[in-house]
């Protein structure tokens, strides 16, 4: 019996599309594994909610945390940090000083080992709140030393952030990771700038 073109054709096909199922298949199944895999362990999308890291960071912009760096290392100063505040709530703050180190605020200005700390991110703003407060800004706090395995941290708007200056300093363990990327809106998309 002879076979005509169609069936000579149709016969190769069967098997190459499977062959292309069975890839696309494969290429999904490894994304997503990819993707629960770097949501999980390497990087995690961050919401920010309220004034405390103005003018630098403000509400509902979205921002990716790298939570592997940690394993890897220590926070450093000027490192914008997320961590668990307590069970319900997350917090973004500003790595301001660290293990054995003494902090002190004084009329606006903060000594890290009795040496004013230059804050050229917030420089702007501190000036501003001078202003705005007819120059009784001051956010005092009395000398502390940072205990070892936790960090101090402040919100860039020291006029209004619940930081180490009434949480006291964090724990290594309760730190999600660093803020690295802001992806929305799309319009403020950056690098965050962690340079002291």
């Amino acid at each position: 019996m002879e076979l005509d073109e169609k069936d000579e054709l149709a016969e190769p096909v069967k098997p190459a599309a499977k062959s292309e199922v069975w890839e696309w298949s494969k290429a999904i199944l490894i994304a997503v594994v990819l993707v629960i895999v770097i949501r999980m362990f390497i990087f995690k999308p961050f919401i920010v909610d309220g004034p405390s890291m103005q003018p630098n960071f403000f509400t509902g912009e979205r921002l990716i945390v790298s939570e592997w760096i940690y394993h890897l290392r220590k926070p450093h100063r000027g490192e914008v940090v997320v961590f668990h505040a307590s069970k319900e709530k997350d917090y973004i703050k500003r790595v301001i000083a660290l293990p054995g180190e003494t902090i002190s605020i004084s009329d606006g200005t903060v000594y890290i080992n009795g040496s004013p700390l230059d804050e050229p991110y917030i420089a702007d703003a501190a000036k501003r709140y001078k202003e705005e407060t007819n120059g009784n800004y001051s956010a005092d706090f009395p000398e502390q030393t940072v205990p070892e395995g936790t960090v101090f941290v402040l919100g860039d708007n020291r006029v209004d952030s619940t930081d180490s200056r009434i949480i006291g300093p964090v724990n290594y363990g309760e730190i999600i990771g660093r803020a690295d990327i802001v992806f929305w809106p799309l319009n403020k998309a950056q690098i965050v700038n962690h340079k002291n």
